[in-house]
């Protein structure tokens, strides 16, 4: 093979490498730098060295990963200094087009392994952000893109034993999480009643379709007017959404599919200007969150 089909074969994975990254790290701006990064360590490769590695797929997921589990302590650092709620970033269903299939699984259930959708839904991004760097990388590379334990081990400078155990934390965590969501469909009707509920303005309609202990929490970044704090309780919240559309008539509230389920895109001057995400009960709205910093909102427009 030459350099430049090998060179070629690497520069393919791109997609692929900003996938995992993103969900390692939880916004796209954070694995662009990942990937670059990536690049950079494979091209300080001399030729030989590159014309010796079997799968450069399988080398540049390696090195993404130890990029990542870097980044991902000066990130929690960063975050804590963030101005005022951080959210991880929505993104379209379609953001990393059709995936590939996982390169080898361990004989389980594929039933028991994350679905790729959900793998970025803001709902699953906000468990792993409670995870410790390594259990992060060690859930996404075996739960989402099937790495066996032998080559994660090498990435995160563990044992294959310990990565187990990582993965088994980071899954009941996961799990425990996902035992109080409901079906899609589910999902679907009481975002579609919270809608009407809402466009409705009647105070009383909304609360109703509203979690009596529900939160809001929305993430400006500081650099557009956000909630600094979580808002909670079903009538705090319910006069904040209905204020929301007081004070800004112009903005424009449409459905839309996100990898958490219905949510929607909030619009304004033809373009998306927040995204909302929600998380449902068995017959209410638990949890709402509102994205509008315009540095997570760059695949949307």
């Amino acid at each position: 093979m030459t350099d430049e089909s090998i060179d070629g074969e690497a520069i393919a994975e791109r997609r692929h490498l900003v996938s995992l990254a993103f969900r390692m790290l939880g916004t796209i701006a954070e694995a662009e730098d990942a990937v670059q990064e990536t690049y950079v360590r494979w091209y300080r490769l001399s030729d030989q060295e590159r014309a010796s590695i079997d799968s450069p797929r399988a080398w540049l997921t390696r090195a993404a990963s130890r990029v990542c589990l870097d980044l991902l302590g000066s990130a929690r650092a960063r975050r804590e200094s963030y101005i005022g709620e951080w959210l991880p970033e929505p993104v379209p269903v379609t953001a990393f087009g059709a995936p590939h299939e996982p390169a080898s699984s361990d004989a389980r259930d594929p039933l028991d392994r994350v679905s790729l959708d959900e793998s970025v839904s803001t709902a699953l991004l906000t468990v792993l952000e409670s995870m410790t760097p390594a259990e992060r990388v060690v859930f996404v590379l075996h739960e989402v893109v099937a790495v066996p334990f032998r080559e994660i081990a090498e990435v995160v400078g563990r044992t294959d034993a310990a990565c187990r155990q990582l993965a088994a934390s980071a899954r009941r965590r996961v799990r425990s999480a996902a035992a109080r969501r409901v079906s899609r469909e589910e999902h679907d009707r009481v975002v579609w009643a919270f809608a009407a509920a809402a466009q409705s303005g009647r105070l009383d309609e909304l609360i109703a379709v509203l979690d009596p202990e529900v939160v809001l929490r929305s993430d400006g970044g500081g650099r557009v007017s956000a909630a600094r704090r979580p808002v909670i309780g079903a009538d705090r919240v319910a006069r904040f959404l209905l204020g929301i559309g007081q004070k800004r008539p112009e903005v424009q509230l449409h459905p839309l599919q996100t990898p958490d389920g219905l949510g929607f895109a909030m619009w304004l001057d033809a373009r998306i200007v927040g995204v909302v995400t929600l998380e449902v009960g068995a017959t209410s709205v638990r949890e709402v969150r509102l994205v509008l910093n315009p540095e997570k909102l760059s695949l949307w427009n």
